[in-house]
Parts: C-alpha cells; structure tokens; sequence
C-alpha cells in the first residue's frame, strides 16, 4: 500500500508522469527548489555545525540524519518517488513505510584538487544478479530501482562546478561502456545545475561518477540518503539509537528489521518473527 503521508502528516508529493517518464529513461532525475527557504537556512546551519563545530551539537544528535536534517529522511516528495519506484506494496501502510532508509552521509566539498576523484562505476543494472542491489527492473508502466540515492543540495549547483556525473542510461545498458567516458569531458556524461534546496534522485544501478569541486564561490553542501525495499540492505549504516528514538513512530519504520514475511506495521504479527519496534505477539497453546 502505497502511503499517502510522511511521519509528520504532510501528504505525500506524487511525481508527474513526465518526471517518472524521465526517471525510468535517464535513471535520474533533479527537481528543483523542494525546500523552503526557511528549511534551507535551518539545514544548512546544522549541516555546517555538524562538519565543523560538532561539539556545538549535543553528541547524540551528531549525525546526518541528526537535527532538522532528520526530516529529509521521509520528505514529501521522498514518500512520493519511493511509493513510485522502491517499495513493496504489500508491506506498506499509513502506519509504516514499505521501503527503508539503509544510508546516510553529509559532504562539505571545497574548492581544489583531491576533495573528491573522478572514478566511473555503476551501470547495467538490469542485468545485476540478486544479491548485488544495484539493480534496475521494468515492465509496462512499472519499474523498481533496487539501491537508490537521494540527493539532497543545501547549497546553489552551477553547471561545471562539480556536480555527480551520469551517463544517462546507462542502467539498462547492454554494452559495455565505451572507453571515451574514462574521460570526464566526454560529451556523453551528464549533469544539473539546481538552486539551494533542490533534490536529486538517481538509481544506483546507473553508472556514475563524483567530480573535483570547480567553484571558488560556494562549497557543495549535501545530504546523501540511500533507500531500499523493506526486504533488502546493502549498507551496514544504521542510526544512532538516541537519534532513532526521538523519531516519530512511522518514521523508525525506516529502520525496521530486514525481512519481508509479515513485515507490515501494526498488522497481525504470530506468523513473523517480530522486530523490536513491533514484537512478536505469543501464540496461544491450543
């Protein structure tokens, strides 16, 4: 079941056919100026603090998804692109998501050489076994991005400043990639350029790349969030027990326990195991 709100009761943002259409076709997708201003001055600060005056943070909030940047785990428009394009139906409700957030990073990239190489990876993922989430699977009017990253730019994003590469497509590809694109000026590479508060999503199953930061003007600021289905986890992240704690109920959902047998929130629960958000209820002897 698809969830029609997040955590804090906003309802969810569904995308347009146009933006699944360009998704499905490039494997990624930027859509600008999701954030308000006032959610951007707000995240932007604590993502500063965060990278470079931690002990300004009381220690269990010293986390990427710490703070107000918690909320960006289950946005509006994150539900609206994972009922689209990650979850498993059967395992979501109102109480409880039907995908789960697996990983979680901040980057703070100066300007200059070394802050972060050009190194090409990813890509056929529709051809990826099970067992490697890098995967891409569609039919007729649906399709499932397996590993997905979400990308969340707190600063401004011009064009040539260092931007993550694709090569759109890539993910159904059935050849193997073409030697010019070990070289980042190929002209089949793609990018974006965003305002501050704009959100990029992109399957890991395409082949991508991260790219020197080119500008002297301003730093990329960024909040990396990857998402799987309920039955699925490939990073060994998890977050911090304090931080989880504080969440609201439907947003620990994201972190429940990795299987899919009943698996759904506040469903009948003797036939599974159990997780320790919501336990295994005991079976009456007969």
């Amino acid at each position: 079941m698809s969830q029609t709100t997040n955590a804090d009761g906003l309802p969810a943002v569904d995308l347009t056919d146009e933006q699944k259409y360009i998704f499905d076709t490039r494997g990624w997708i930027a859509i600008p100026g999701v954030l308000s201003d006032s959610d951007i001055v707000e995240m932007r600060e604590f993502a500063y603090q965060l990278a470079k005056d931690p002990d300004s943070i009381p220690e269990h909030q010293r986390s990427p998804v710490g703070g107000p940047l918690q909320r960006l785990t289950d946005h509006p428009i994150v539900v609206g692109f994972m009922n689209e394009f990650v979850a498993y139906d059967p395992l979501g409700s109102e109480d409880g998501y039907g995908f789960r957030h697996e990983g979680c990073f901040l980057t703070i990239r100066p300007w200059g050489p070394g802050n972060k190489t050009f190194a090409p990876h990813g890509g056929s993922g529709m051809f990826n076994f099970p067992g490697n989430h890098h995967t891409y699977h569609a039919q007729p009017g649906k399709a499932n991005s397996g590993l997905t990253r979400c990308v969340w730019e707190l600063n401004e994003v011009v064009r040539g400043d260092g931007g993550t590469l694709f090569l759109s497509g890539s993910h159904k590809a059935t050849f193997d990639r073409p030697a010019s694109t070990n070289q980042e000026d190929s002209p089949l590479w793609d990018t974006y350029e965003c305002p501050p508060g704009s959100v990029l999503f992109f399957t890991e199953a395409i082949t991508h790349s991260a790219v020197v930061w080119t500008s002297e003007e301003r730093e990329r600021c960024a909040v990396f969030n990857c998402y799987n289905t309920i039955g699925s986890k490939w990073h060994t992240w998890s977050p911090p027990d304090e931080v989880l704690a504080e969440m609201p109920p439907k947003r620990q959902t994201l972190y429940r326990d990795v299987w899919c047998q009943d698996n759904t929130v506040n469903a009948d629960q003797r036939k599974g195991p159990g997780n320790a958000f919501f336990p295994k209820q005991p079976v009456e002897a007969k």
